[in-house]
């Protein structure tokens, strides 16, 4: 006992000793760590309920994870620096996730997660135009490899069946990347706990019509599977609004390039999808640009 102790200990200094750039990218790496969990459970649930009351429930019950912190703190900690910000965070993240629950269900795990980085691109070019942030050669070099790495994924993808889908899904990138720099901005005057909070609350509101109109009662199981996705949903956004907070947002997306691994595990062991050697292939020019920026940046500053 004594010896974990010590070793969290040390593990608490060395995070610690880390520079905030580093800080930033662990927290990004955790962060697609858990959304590519909730993704999994997110296509499950699509695959047996309509998409829009799965995507409902999905934040309604991240909502219900965060209630404890809320009710502890109580409300008056979790009231915003200025309403009209978190609103607008939620309907754009709402119009995103209608693209992306829509098309879920038709697209496999790995294929979505590669859709999802061209997020990254939209982000750099929205960082450098809206919030000014002054984005190195390298960043972009890295960005622009793995983004090839991800046609190499999609290029295929678009001549089956599911190709309307896939630009469905696509259409979603450029939405959520407006999503992530508003949350960007949002980090300078709310806390993350407080923009988690009225993310569940606004994406649960706007999205309850959709879900009334086909609305189907879940089985027990399916409510402990989209209890398990509001953890996973919260626990993410709060990783992924501390990276935010730690660095310049452009800085953090060459890790989330990694999540193509993750989707490509699971989504075999889920669903049985096998990656095309096109995903592996993708996959290895997708990797080799994460652990290069992710070198570089290691590095300390002169």
């Amino acid at each position: 006992m004594k010896a974990m102790l010590a070793r969290a200990r040390g593990l608490r200094e060395r995070a610690r000793q880390m520079s905030p750039a580093m800080q930033s990218l662990c927290w990004a790496l955790a962060a697609g760590i858990q959304f590519s969990l909730l993704n999994t459970i997110a296509r499950k649930m699509t695959l047996e309920l309509p998409p829009m009351q799965a995507q409902f429930l999905r934040y309604l019950m991240g909502l219900l994870v965060m209630l404890p912190l809320v009710w502890r703190a109580g409300m008056r900690a979790f009231t915003p620096n200025g309403l009209g910000g978190q609103l607008w965070r939620g309907v754009v993240h709402t119009a995103g996730l209608m693209l992306w629950f829509s098309a879920l269900p038709h697209i496999p795990l790995a294929t979505m997660t590669a859709l999802g980085f061209t997020t990254p691109i939209f982000i750099m070019v929205g960082a450098a135009w809206l919030l000014h942030e002054k984005i190195s050669g390298a960043r972009w070099v890295a960005a622009l490899i793995g983004f090839s790495g991800v046609l190499v994924v999609v290029a295929p993808r678009l001549t089956l069946d599911g190709g309307f889908y896939t630009l469905v899904m696509l259409a979603s990138s450029p939405v959520f990347a407006a999503s992530f720099l508003i949350t960007k901005a949002l980090t300078k005057r709310d806390n993350s706990e407080v923009i988690v909070v009225w993310q569940s609350i606004t994406v649960s509101l706007f999205t309850l019509p959709l879900a009334l109109y086909q609305w189907q009662w879940p089985t027990p199981v399916q409510w402990m599977w989209f209890a398990i996705a509001g953890v996973f949903g919260s626990a993410g956004h709060y990783s992924l609004t501390q990276s935010y907070r730690m660095a310049d947002i452009s800085a953090t997306q060459s890790v989330r390039f990694l999540d193509l691994i993750w989707a490509s595990l699971l989504g075999l062991m889920v669903f049985g999808d096998v990656p095309s050697e096109w995903s592996l292939a993708g996959g290895l020019i997708i990797f080799a640009s994460t652990f290069w920026i992710t070198r570089r940046e290691a590095r300390p500053k002169r």
